[in-house]
């Protein structure tokens, strides 16, 4: 989005402002109607902004639906669903305005804001540029705030940007180098949040509020002291403060903790439809909390209206056979990741001799040529998914079928000859190699516990594995655990999906190729080092890694499009040939179940974290109920 894109942003995005500048009547939601008739709501020309956003879309207001979740957790859920960003990516995965009324891009580098007039928090309180004034100064800028400094995403090349109030409702980031981050991360599915309620938030913090006060109100709320209470107040993405103001179509009314949560709609809501209704349609979600092995269950006796947390490719038979008996539907979505399924050999492990065999690129392609992908295609996904390497998928305009299949045909010749090569020649009389001090070639698995099908797919590879000498145990383990033991060093390999973004452009960042996150799971100490600027983790010691780092860094100071695309495909070659990730199969269809009353939800669509947020690229708050029945009003 720098120079030569630069005159296409500013006009799309005009083009986006002047779209909703229409005035026409609007019609108000039928639940508010008796509160609007009490003079204890404003009516809805007063509850939208002066210029709201206009949807292309119809439906009518009302109605109640449940959804499933399997931890209490996640009330985090209904903002990555609800979807409302400063910028969100459209059904094409296109950034453009979303709450705000646009933006203008100069240079790739300085970001003008322009907030809607009369837009309005949840609580009725005006949403303006002192929400943003408050997170700037008096909190990511607040040395007392230490766990809420300035995003790194937000930091180019060490440098915080200039920020502008250049009017109520008017915005200005200023960088010295172009920042491709910031309205990636803004529209992400879990967002950047350069913004809070100050009207609310002022009551905890110290600046406004007498410290006694503040000492009271920390004590009461059990919390060590007024930086605790603060933060655990304002956390936006975690959901789980009722009174926190929002601006998402859906806010909690239910206090935490909680296995039933309600999700009411939020009567100031930005958006309308193209009749003049304000969105969104349904009135109400209602969260109900279980265990995750149980959600397949409850979702095929018809417990959840709108289900695809917790539901696998291996409950479609299943789902399918229910669907009349429980008045709903069963769609398969395509899925975006660059693998459902990779191995991620740890290079950063404790053990001596494992680092040096996991850092030899000759063991890593044996072990993905070892692998019968064919096989557990057939068997697991009846050949509806895509076997390869861990990388763009064919829907992206950088991918290219050498990329998806080098070191990924099946073929346990070369396999044993590049072990071999290794010296690994020894072997047990099971036929088990030996390692150089003598022991078995025999190392642990480790995945999540949250779906099974990733042990079925390991127990395929352990079959094969076995026959180039290679033996594995499979260890599940609960998500948090298994990633704290992985950051420490104690897991060799684990199993988790592959690149969250398979489908990028050359505008898109390709960060997750090279080490940039602890989150990373074959480097996740090098992740660190470059997450934390050196504070915490190790530097990379490993020539084709920092030739990645390097060329990342390329990236985002590079400005056209023809120097971001080829730096891209040196990214995807060094990775594909050096196997820092094993794919495994990729685009395996997303269940996806959904009442069969419940319109304007796509038939065919694409499931993904980031970006897509699950169902919020699909905008929930469109979807609408047509069963009279099941809406409140008619």
């Amino acid at each position: 989005m720098f120079k030569g894109v630069n005159t296409f942003l500013s006009l799309f995005f005009f083009l986006c402002y002047i779209s909703t500048a229409s005035s026409f009547e609007l019609i108000e939601t039928p639940m508010l109607i008796d509160e609007v008739s009490n003079g204890r709501l404003p009516s809805i020309g007063d509850r939208v902004p002066s210029k709201p956003s206009i949807v292309d879309t119809s439906g009518k207001s009302g109605g109640i639906i449940n959804i499933l979740m399997g931890r209490k957790k996640d009330t985090r859920q209904l903002v990555v669903y609800g979807y409302a960003r400063l910028v969100g990516y459209d059904k094409k995965f296109n950034i453009r305005p979303d709450i705000l009324s646009k933006i203008d891009v100069k240079d790739g580098r300085i970001f003008t804001l322009y907030l809607r007039k009369g837009h309005k928090w949840s609580d009725g309180h005006p949403f303006t540029a002192e929400d943003f004034r408050y997170y700037w100064e008096d909190v990511a800028n607040n040395n007392e705030v230490a766990n809420e400094n300035v995003p790194s995403s937000m930091i180019i090349e060490g440098q915080k940007p200039e920020f502008k109030i250049l009017n109520n409702f008017t915005i200005r980031y200023i960088w010295k180098k172009p920042n491709p981050f910031f309205l990636p991360r803004l529209a992400g599915a879990r967002p950047l949040y350069i913004y809070r309620p100050a009207h609310y938030l002022k009551k905890f913090h110290i600046k406004y509020v007498d410290k006694s006060v503040l000492e009271a109100k920390a004590k009461y709320a059990n919390k060590r002291n007024w930086l605790a209470l603060h933060y655990s107040v304002s956390e936006q993405y975690k959901n789980s403060n009722p009174d926190l103001p929002s601006l998402q179509p859906w806010t909690l009314s239910t206090r935490p903790p909680s296995k039933r949560l309600k999700f009411k709609r939020n009567k100031y809501y930005h958006r309308i439809d193209r009749a003049g209704r304000q969105l969104p349609y349904l009135d109400e979600i209602r969260m109900n909390v279980t265990s995750g092995k149980l959600i397949p269950i409850k979702t095929g006796g018809g417990e959840s209206d709108l289900q695809g947390r917790g539901l696998s490719f291996s409950n479609v038979t299943a789902l399918k056979q229910s669907e009349e008996s429980s008045g709903f539907k069963t769609l398969l979505w395509k899925t975006a990741k660059g693998s459902r399924w990779a191995l991620f050999p740890n290079l950063n492990t404790n053990d001596v001799q494992w680092k040096k065999i996991l850092r030899d690129v000759r063991f890593r392609r044996a072990l993905s040529m070892a692998i019968n992908r064919h096989e557990i295609n057939q068997v697991i996904y009846y050949g509806l998914a895509r076997p390869g390497n861990n990388t763009v998928l064919p829907e992206s305009p950088l991918y290219r079928s050498s990329y998806q299949k080098r070191w990924a045909n099946f073929n346990i010749d070369e396999s044993n000859r590049l072990l071999d090569e290794m010296g690994l020649t020894k072997r047990t009389d099971a036929g088990i190699r030996l390692l150089p001090n003598g022991k078995k070639l025999e190392f642990t698995v480790a995945f999540s516990t949250e779906e099974t099908e990733s042990s079925d797919v390991l127990e395929l590879i352990s079959d094969t594995w076995r026959k180039i000498g290679v033996k594995i145990f499979l260890k599940p383990m609960q998500r948090e655990v298994l990633r704290n033991r992985i950051f420490s060093g104690a897991i060799k390999m684990s199993m988790w999906s592959g690149l969250e973004n398979g489908i990028p452009n050359a505008q898109s960042s390709p960060h997750e190729l090279s080490p940039t996150s602890q989150q990373q799971l074959q480097w996740p100490k090098w992740g660190q080092y470059a997450e934390t600027n050196g504070d915490s983790g190790r530097p990379v010691d490993m020539e084709q890694a920092l030739r990645l780092s390097l060329l990342n860094k390329k990236w985002t100071a590079s400005t056209g499009n023809d120097q971001r695309r080829e730096i891209w495909g040196k990214m995807l070659d060094v990775y594909t040939d050096q196997v820092f990730s094993i794919g495994i199969i990729a685009s395996v269809p997303k269940v996806i179940v959904a009442n069969k009353n419940i319109k304007n939800i796509p038939k065919t669509a694409i499931y993904n974290w980031d970006p897509g947020a699950h169902f919020g690229v699909h905008r929930p708050d469109q979807f609408w109920l047509d069963d009279p029945a099941l809406r409140r009003y008619k």
